[in-house]
C-alpha cells in the first residue's frame, strides 16, 4: 500500500512539474512581473513567454495569463496583432471569471486591462460589473481574503484618474486598509 502511495505521489509531482513546464506560477511573483510588464517591453515579452507555457485552469493564474496577452498588445505594432492579443486576453479573462466569479483580484486585473482598451473596440463591457465587485471587496476587507498590500494597491489604482465616480472615490478614501 505504501509503495502504491509513493508511486502515486511521484507520478503526481511529475505531472505537476510537466504541466507547468518547470516554471513557477507564484501569485506574488506574477503580480510583480505583470507590473513590470506594464511598464517595460522586455519585461512584457518575458512575462508573456512565461505565461504562454501555462496550461492549467487555476483561475487567478489564468487571469494573469490573460493579462500577459493584453499587455503584449501595448508593445506590438501591427493592428491585427494588437487586436488578436486583446481578443485572446478577453477570452481568457472570461474563462477565469467563469471559474471564480467572485475573486477580487481576477476582476481587478480584468478591470485594469479593459479600462485602457479604446472604447471604440467595444471590448470593455465588464467595467461597471468589475468595479462594483472590486469596491465591495475593498469594503469587506479583510474578510474578502485579499492581502493588505493588494487591497491598498487596488484602492490606490481605483482612486486614480477617472476609474471611479466622485461618490465611489469618497467611499474608497474612507476605507481603513
Amino acid at each position: 500500500m505504501a509503495k502504491h502511495l509513493l508511486l502515486f505521489f511521484s507520478f503526481f509531482l511529475l505531472q505537476t512539474a510537466l504541466a507547468g513546464g518547470g516554471t513557477s506560477y507564484k501569485i506574488a511573483e506574477l503580480r510583480q512581473e505583470y507590473l513590470q510588464a506594464s511598464r517595460d517591453e522586455e519585461a512584457a515579452r518575458r512575462f508573456y513567454a512565461k505565461m504562454s507555457g501555462y496550461k492549467q485552469q487555476e483561475p487567478l493564474v489564468l487571469a494573469y495569463k490573460a493579462a500577459s496577452e493584453a499587455v503584449m498588445a501595448k508593445y506590438v505594432w501591427n493592428p491585427y496583432s494588437k487586436l488578436k492579443h486583446l481578443k485572446t486576453g478577453g477570452e481568457m479573462f472570461a474563462e477565469a471569471v467563469a471559474l471564480d466569479a467572485k475573486h477580487p483580484e481576477i476582476r481587478f486585473l480584468r478591470f485594469t486591462v479593459e479600462h485602457y482598451v479604446p472604447r471604440y473596440l467595444n471590448m470593455s463591457q465588464h467595467l461597471q460589473e468589475d468595479k462594483q465587485l472590486i469596491i465591495r471587496s475593498l469594503q469587506a476587507y479583510p474578510r474578502s481574503g485579499i492581502s493588505a498590500e493588494l487591497a491598498r494597491a487596488m484602492r490606490d489604482f481605483m482612486l486614480q484618474k477617472d476609474h471611479c465616480t466622485e461618490e465611489e472615490k469618497k467611499v474608497l478614501q474612507q476605507l481603513k486598509i
